[in-house]
């Protein structure tokens, strides 16, 4: 039997490899061709109301606009290992990413936004239609952004709060509290409160919550100050609020169909969580919802909106 040339064989498996890439990169876009075709308007009700939210900033993304840091866009856009965000424009400053895309590009934001409008007229979200692709698959289930912070070890009892405030509803009976002597991950700060996320007493379980800096002892990490979309949105159906997207989706409550939040963003591990503000005990509160289950009133602060 003939031998095959190593060469040869090495072609094919550099061939194969580049083939599998490539198939893996079509699955972290949308609409893999939305800069090289135009689109239909019949295709676009193919996919579901939020979707083509991103389906149109996926557009402007793939010229680098750089998404206000804390949106749904920026969650979603900064775990794709093809964005690179064009860090010399300003995220108020549109005209240089518009400049760069094709009036083909251009025609396909029209018209997606159009089918949003349309979907708005006639008060469906179209929940049958395509929803987000699955998202790269990460080491840990924490939400995107969270990363580990060194705290000063020792603090055994640093209350969590759901918001923050001290006056904020606290998980756990009113005793969820951390210790720096675990793995503590973080986002970001807000008013002088720092959003976490870190593993409770119970074996398995994580929540996420806010902790009052004026307490942490040491020096304290170097992260963003967190901005909020903080829109009106509806509860579609009856769903579960937890303080775990991570692990167990733990209820907190559970908020029935009709119930006005606040929307704050959307969050991203293996799928897509809503990190909304309510009321639990008559006490405000934030937690994650499952994506999907929320009617969001107003545009996402991102490049256009839907105008």
């Amino acid at each position: 039997m003939k031998q095959f040339p190593r060469m040869m064989l090495l072609s094919v498996m550099l061939c194969l490899c580049f083939l599998f890439q490539a198939a893996v990169a079509e699955n972290l876009y949308i609409i893999p061709d939305s800069d090289r075709r135009a689109l239909t308007y019949e295709e676009l009700w193919d996919y579901q109301y939020d979707t083509l939210l991103y389906a149109f900033n996926e557009i402007y993304a793939r010229h680098g606009y750089k998404f206000e840091t804390g949106s749904r866009c920026y969650n979603w856009f900064t775990q794709m290992p093809w964005y690179r965000p064009n860090m010399n424009e300003s995220s108020t400053n549109h005209d240089a990413t518009y400049s760069q895309c094709s009036r083909l590009e251009q025609e396909n934001v029209r018209l997606i936004k159009q089918v949003r409008s349309d979907m708005r007229n006639m008060g469906t979200t179209n929940p049958g239609g395509k929803g987000l692709p699955i998202p790269p698959a990460r080491s840990v289930n924490k939400p995107r952004g969270f990363e580990y912070v060194s705290l000063e070890p020792g603090q055994k009892s640093i209350p969590v709060y759901s918001a923050p405030t001290d006056a904020a509803y606290r998980a756990n009976n009113g005793k969820a509290a951390l210790s720096t002597n675990g793995a503590v991950y973080a986002l970001g700060y807000e008013n002088g409160w720092m959003l976490v996320l870190y593993e409770a007493n119970v074996v398995n379980q994580y929540r996420v919550g806010y902790i009052d800096t004026r307490i942490v002892r040491g020096s304290l990490p170097i992260l963003n100050q967190l901005v909020w979309a903080r829109t009106p949105a509806t509860v579609l159906n009856n769903v579960n609020v937890t303080d775990d997207p991570a692990m167990t989706g733990r209820a907190l409550t559970i908020l029935p169909a009709g119930t006005q939040v606040t929307y704050l963003t959307t969050m991203f591990n293996a799928t897509g969580w809503d990190y909304i503000e309510t009321t639990i005990d008559g006490r405000i509160a934030r937690g994650f919802v499952p994506s999907g289950f929320l009617n969001i009133q107003s545009i996402d602060p991102t490049y256009g909106g839907d105008g």
